[in-house]
């Protein structure tokens, strides 16, 4: 439950520092260019069949959620169109050498993501995707006349990716429409219940019914708030991460006035993060994702991965102590945990409550102790000047109330950051859920365990359990390490039906100014990559 201080000042990013970063970048970019075949694009006698198919691929660049603009799509829809042709060999070797970089930019950028996610403070271990060669896969594609079904495979192959891809193109379809030209009208009163008159129903109706919540056979043109509609909010509301109660709130009216053309981004900074994922190269693996706070255990079968559990959990609170965003190994989980406390929560929170009730140490079951390991089982005025000069630490023994329950799940990392059991499961029943110090607390114990211990079958559910309630803290260590990732993404697809989630760290609005600035940086610099011949025909 260690705190995570820095969390904020890692995340934010200046423009100087994504420039310098994007220059980087493009320099790099650059200077590879060669590696591929250039007469492949183009020769003297105008575009081959392959820059047909390259600029084919990149004008569906949206529907990965990617900018075209950022490949020069307007420059490359006239070369190919025969409308400027190359004049001689010199031109015609710039072009394609053009289209070369333009095409490995996006391969990368499909693949890898287009921002690097430390720039933005998350530490992933992005050797899982060092061997991803973007010259390989060109090469290969154009060997086999299939450059688009080989451009395919670049993207991630996490399942949730291509239910986004899904979602991503029904959002699009819907950005014109005119159910979305102007705002819901006002609710009197700011409260829309079951049985209400509202002169907006049909309105109401008609974007519920388009955004799927409502069936095409729902009657038409309301006169009141009532039935299936009521179902469809309900639904919308489950959607969105609010308490389907079927009333329309302040928080309801809200986001059902977002429109789809906000959503298509949502979506596409969701599919941004899942490039900058790395696929686990392990049987099974853990990921957290933090704004939907909900824990997914996947089994992994060759590069493709299977949802074997899913619980939820409580993660670090937005205000004060977010969850850090990396990834891990799980060496040891520990029963009937001591829950040492973080000295930064003994002296800003639990020394306070012992100078005002001293009793609380004894009710919680905490004992001190020192650097040697020496146990001190009561409080004392020098305990507590102790503690605070860092002399001492707080721990709570394993019990009942033990703030770690009954079981700890730690991969080592250096915010101190570990799955564990909570003593406080009510706070499970509410739909958000930032209420820690940093670390995650799993609603289901029991069976992360088990998925755990998948591969250790003398750990039975029964021993597990016994472990668990025994109240003598004892560690095992895993034969093989398990990949933890926490995760952050506030778009994710659930049995078919598309969720929308808080933006609770304000990582998305980050995440969406770095998109910004690096596609302005790279469009300014697209007038001196392009070949002087083709900006004249322009």
């Amino acid at each position: 439950m260690g705190r995570v201080n820095n969390w904020h000042r890692c995340c934010d990013i200046g423009r100087r520092g994504a420039a310098v970063c994007l220059g980087i970048v493009l320099i790099a970019d650059g200077g590879r260019a060669a590696a591929v075949e250039d007469a492949t694009w183009f020769s003297f006698a105008g575009p081959t069949p392959a820059a047909h198919q390259a600029a084919e691929v990149l004008t569906q660049a949206p529907s990965e959620g990617l900018d075209p603009r950022d490949y020069d799509i307007e420059w490359l829809r006239e070369a190919v169109s025969g409308s400027s042709p190359a004049a001689d060999p010199e031109s015609s070797s710039l072009a394609s050498h053009r289209l070369t970089l333009v095409m490995r930019r996006y391969l990368s950028d499909l693949h890898r993501g287009r921002i690097d996610p430390q720039q933005l403070g998350m530490r992933y271990g992005l050797t899982h995707r060092s061997d991803f060669d973007a010259d390989a896969l060109l090469r290969a594609g154009l060997a086999d006349d299939r450059l688009a079904e080989a451009t395919r495979s670049a993207a991630p192959a996490w399942p949730q990716y291509d239910a986004l891809r899904q979602a991503l193109s029904r959002y699009r379809q819907l950005v014109d429409d005119p159910a979305w030209q102007q705002d819901l009208p006002p609710i009197p009163g700011g409260r829309l219940s079951p049985g209400q008159q509202y002169v907006g129903l049909a309105m109401l109706q008609q974007r519920l019914l388009l955004l799927g919540d409502l069936a095409a056979t729902a009657k038409r043109h309301p006169e009141r708030y009532q039935g299936t509609l009521v179902d469809a909010v309900k639904s919308f509301q489950a959607r969105h991460g609010v308490t389907p109660d079927g009333v329309i709130g302040r928080e309801s009216f809200e986001l059902l006035n977002i429109g789809p053309a906000a959503r298509v981004r949502q979506i596409g900074l969701a599919m941004e993060r899942l490039r900058w994922t790395p696929m686990p190269l392990a049987p099974r693996a853990i990921v957290v994702n933090v704004a939907e706070f909900m824990l997914h255990g996947y089994e992994m079968h060759a590069g493709r991965s299977e949802t074997r559990l899913a619980m939820k959990v409580i993660v670090g609170t937005a205000r004060k102590t977010p969850t850090p965003l990396f990834d891990a190994e799980m060496r040891f989980i520990e029963f009937s945990p001591y829950w040492n406390v973080p000295p930064s929560i003994a002296r800003s929170e639990t020394l306070p409550r012992l100078r005002r009730d001293p009793g609380y140490f004894d009710r919680q079951g905490f004992e001190l102790v020192g650097n040697d390991g020496r146990v001190v089982g009561g409080l004392s005025e020098a305990g507590i000047a102790a503690v605070q000069a860092g002399q001492m630490r707080i721990r709570q023994r394993p019990g009942a109330g033990n703030a770690l329950g009954s079981i700890k799940f730690v991969f080592p990392n250096k915010d101190n950051i570990y799955l564990h059991h909570t003593p406080t499961p009510q706070l499970f029943k509410r739909p958000r859920r930032d209420y820690s110090h940093g670390c995650i607390r799993v609603e289901e114990p029991l069976q992360l365990a088990k998925f755990v211990l998948a591969d250790a079958p003398e750990w039975t559910e029964a021993r597990i359990d016994e472990a668990m309630r025994r109240g003598r803290s004892a560690t095992l260590r895993l034969d093989e390490p398990l990949p933890v990732l926490i995760d952050y993404r506030t778009t994710v697809v659930r049995d078919g039906h598309v969720h929308f989630l808080s933006d609770i760290y304000g990582l998305d609005t980050r995440l969406e100014e770095a998109l910004q600035q690096r596609s302005r940086a790279l469009q300014a610099s697209h007038t001196t990559e392009i070949p002087a011949e083709s900006r004249s025909s322009r």
